[in-house]
């Protein structure tokens, strides 16, 4: 029997102190718990739960309560979450983790992108998380997600980015545009919680499930966000541009694409004009097909949108649609879109 020196022999694996045998994938675990656990230890007591009451719907009928969750990120009160779980409510309570309950303000809402602004008063300075961007971050990149699913408070899942630049659609009908999609679970409740980086960042709100699938979960990117927080605080709404028009998305016949250079295959159809809106004025009609504005190609009702921003609104633009067998280009000034 051969006597064998651990020390020399590279096949024997090395002990730590105590004796036990290493475990690298235990090493591996510890090393991404630490990471979770010192972001949510750093997190959870800015992440609020929101409870809202005497919510209505569009017909002014009384409707179910509900709530969901935030963030907050300035230290006088400054709440983010989304449109959806505040939207109509009469009243809106928030608790913290360390058992505060205050009244929340809503200071405005953006259905478009599901976003929403509150404030709380407090006569102490509130624990907050810092606000990254979504522009640094990377597809399989670890992310965490706190919040209140199913009313089980401060509730932590971590997961993987597990794409960028997603759209969801809005229940205005609009696109929500730069998603993250990740594979963090997330539960009604989960609503406006704050999507976090290993740093302990918030890169997005989260906002939605696909009912029946398992890990496709989406946030909207804190830097929308931001930019809807700028409007808020500055108008309480989010201005847009309108034309004043009802418009469906049009596939143009070959011959239409070829004839008038067109580089898309898809416009807008003017389907009705509102009586004394931007467009009348612009001399639209119903029929029309709106391929550019302002220079800039429409290949949809979606690209139109996206031009159709607070820049547009009381400045003379060009709008080229066709008309039968002619192109033309029509001076119009939109208006601001009504909340």
């Amino acid at each position: 029997m051969l006597d064998i020196d651990p020390g020399s022999h590279s096949d024997v694996p090395s002990t730590p102190d105590n004796g036990a045998p290493r475990d690298e994938g235990s090493a591996a675990l510890d090393a991404y718990s630490r990471v979770v656990t010192s972001v949510v230890d750093a997190a959870a007591s800015a992440v609020v739960a929101i409870t809202v009451s005497g919510r209505t719907d569009d017909s002014g009928r009384a409707q179910p309560g509900g709530g969901g969750s935030g963030f907050l990120f300035t230290p006088d009160g400054l709440i983010l979450t989304n449109s959806h779980v505040v939207h109509r409510a009469r009243q809106i309570e928030v608790a913290t983790t360390a058992g505060q309950t205050f009244a929340a303000d809503l200071i405005g809402e953006d259905p478009h992108t599901d976003v929403a602004l509150l404030r709380v008063a407090s006569a102490q300075p509130l624990p907050t998380l810092p606000l990254g961007s979504a522009r640094t971050i990377r597809v399989g990149q670890l992310v965490i997600a706190i919040g209140n699913p199913l009313g089980f408070a401060c509730t932590v899942t971590a997961g993987v980015v597990s794409a960028l630049g997603r759209s969801l659609r809005s229940t205005g009908g609009r696109l929500i545009e730069d998603v993250i999609q990740t594979d963090a679970a997330l539960n009604p409740g989960n609503s406006g919680g704050p999507l976090l980086d290993a740093n302990g960042r918030v890169i997005g709100v989260n906002t939605a499930i696909i009912a029946g699938a398992q890990g496709i979960c989406f946030a909207t990117s804190i830097d929308t966000a931001n930019q809807v927080v700028a409007e808020l605080m500055r108008h309480g709404r989010v201005r847009r541009a309108s034309l004043g028009i009802g418009a469906q998305n049009l596939s143009l016949p070959r011959r239409y694409v070829r004839w008038f250079d067109l580089p898309a295959s898809t416009a807008v159809r003017v389907m009705e004009v509102a009586e004394g809106s931007p467009a009348a004025r612009a001399g639209l009609e119903s029929g029309d097909i709106v391929v550019a504005f302002e220079e800039r190609a429409v290949d949809g009702i979606d690209a139109l949108h996206r031009v159709l921003n607070a820049d547009a609104i009381g400045r003379e633009s060009v709008v080229d649609v066709l008309r039968r067998d002619r192109r033309l280009r029509l001076k119009v000034v939109p208006r601001e879109l009504a909340p």
